[in-house]
């Protein structure tokens, strides 16, 4: 009949094994402290479920899943993260088809706007956004989003009225 474990065997156990299932585990991780990560996340799911410590096969089988586990995550949120940066590099930007002499006008004076306005404009104009959702995504207030607006429009004004 096996003794009950302690936490000082566990303890023993981890510490005697830990620097052989970092290196197991770097196989799969990008860095050192992803590697310790799945190590101890690994150890733990294996001492919650009681099993026993002469079970080295066991225990390397566990951080190997956590690894592959952790590794399909990361590419996970890659790609959403990759998507979420190509939706929002589409959200900001005008596209112009085939520029005209007046929209390429329009666009040039729209690049020379200082970034804060420049962003209020495309948000509202090509992406026709409320004053309150430009607020939001630009985690500024709903008036400050307008008074952008309002100033891009008149140095829009300036720059493509004719001089009189």
């Amino acid at each position: 009949m096996e003794r009950t474990r302690t936490d000082e065997d566990w303890k023993s156990c981890f510490a005697q094994l830990a620097p052989a299932l970092l290196l197991f585990a770097r196989r799969w991780t990008r860095c050192r402290a992803d590697a310790e990560d799945v190590v101890q996340e690994a150890f733990v799911r294996f001492c919650r479920r009681e099993h026993s410590l002469e079970n080295r096969a066991l225990l390397y089988s566990a951080v190997r899943s956590a690894a592959l586990d952790r590794l399909r995550s990361d590419e996970r949120r890659a790609r959403r993260e990759a998507k979420a940066a190509l939706d929002r590099a589409q959200h900001y930007e005008p596209q112009f088809t085939e520029l005209d002499e007046g929209q390429r006008l329009l666009a040039e004076a729209v690049e020379r706007l200082p970034n804060e306005q420049r962003e209020v404009v495309i948000l509202k104009v090509w992406n026709e956004l409320t004053f309150a959702e430009i607020a939001k995504v630009l985690d500024v207030s709903q008036n400050t989003a307008a008074s952008r607006y309002r100033y891009a429009l008149g140095a829009l004004r300036k720059t493509l009225q004719p001089h009189e």
